[in-house]
This record gives C-alpha cells, sequence and structure tokens, in this order.
C-alpha cells in the first residue's frame, strides 16, 4: 500500500534518490544532493505543500507546490503555483502521479491559488504526458521548457 503524506526534514535523503534515479534515467540535467532537496522543496518559505508517496518506508515519488514569488526563476506570475512532479522511474504507470496531484490541487485551493504552472524540459516526454493527463496546457514559449497552465 502505497502512504501519501506531507515531506518531512527525514524525506531528504528519500526525495534525492528519486531526482538522482530520474538524473540516472536521462530524464534530469543533473544530480541533486541532501542541502538541494532540503533547500528547494523542505525549507521554502513560498511553500505551500510538499507531498511524499511512500511505500515500506522508501519514497516512490513527491510532488512540490509552492506560491510563485516577485522575480522567481521560472518567470511564472506572482501569487500563482508552481508545481513540480518526481517520481522514481520503476514506480511508474502505478497512479502516485494522479494521487499526488489530488492533494495538491487541495492544498492550492485551500491556499487561494487559482493558476498552477508546470515549467516541463522539452525533452521529457514521459513528464510532458503526465501533466497533459491531468489537464495542463501549454501557455507561452520557454528555452528549454515547454511552460504548462492549469486553471482550478
Amino acid at each position: 500500500m502505497i502512504e501519501f503524506r506531507p515531506a518531512e526534514q527525514t524525506d531528504a535523503a528519500g526525495m534525492a534518490e528519486v531526482q538522482n534515479a530520474i538524473h540516472r534515467a536521462g530524464l534530469r540535467a543533473s544530480p541533486v544532493d541532501i542541502a538541494f532537496v532540503q533547500e528547494r522543496y523542505l525549507r521554502p518559505e513560498h511553500r505551500i505543500a510538499c507531498t511524499v508517496a511512500v511505500q515500506d518506508d522508501r519514497i516512490l515519488g513527491f510532488q512540490s507546490l509552492k506560491q510563485a514569488w516577485p522575480g522567481n526563476p521560472y518567470d511564472v506570475p506572482e501569487g500563482w503555483g508552481i508545481i513540480g512532479t518526481h517520481i522514481h522511474p520503476e514506480a511508474g504507470r502505478r497512479g502516485i502521479g494522479r494521487s499526488l496531484f489530488a492533494v495538491s490541487l487541495a492544498a492550492a485551493e485551500s491556499a487561494g491559488v487559482w493558476h498552477l504552472d508546470a515549467s516541463i524540459g522539452a525533452d521529457n516526454a514521459p513528464a510532458l504526458a503526465y501533466y497533459s493527463a491531468m489537464g495542463f496546457t501549454p501557455y507561452r514559449d520557454g528555452e528549454g521548457v515547454i511552460p504548462h497552465r492549469f486553471d482550478l
């Protein structure tokens, strides 16, 4: 059984392993370390939610939702949500992404966020397919990425 719960500081190593497995699969540009995960997902001041999918004490994936701030690196309008989904390649096609998105949608609605951005690498076919299946659509040009939006 897969448990979905808020990410904790003790999840950082497992979250880093998910991203590094994605890197090893050729779907992420560079590997990460625990400090990166802590800074990017577990301690950001703009965090709305960060949810992990756990089975048998192993993190299979996670989804981060932040509220866009002025000057954010994704050029997302202030007040929108910025969402990122990371699923271990060995755990794909099990409904984890869909379940994580349901949690993030509820968190966005509770926070009063009505638009979400997912800036997806143009060469990341699995992520492009996932966000399309969730109802995201491309909405502007990006360099090396295809920004998608979802309106609540």
